[in-house]
């Protein structure tokens, strides 16, 4: 099946026919990448999906420090308690 590219105000699109996206199971929020010169449309995942595992990961290898260290501010010279 063709398509045209149109103009979207400083975009371009494409519409896709019903009878795709039903076929394909595409929700209503979508993924687009470029594969191999392809654009993909995928059903777009959880977000933040995978984080805890990768902070998880970060710990285990013990990549997790601050990278500046902490400088105190009044709110936690005068204000915070414990």
């Amino acid at each position: 099946m063709r398509a045209r590219i149109v103009r979207i105000g400083n975009s371009k699109g494409i519409r896709l026919p019903k009878s795709l996206i039903d076929q394909a199971g595409l929700p209503e929020e979508v993924e687009l990448r470029v594969r191999d010169g392809e654009l993909v449309i995928s059903p777009a995942g959880e977000r933040r999906s995978g984080w805890a595992d990768a902070a998880r990961a970060l710990a285990d290898r013990g990549e997790d420090q601050l990278l500046d260290p902490h400088v105190a501010t009044e709110f936690d010279d005068r204000e915070w308690e414990w």
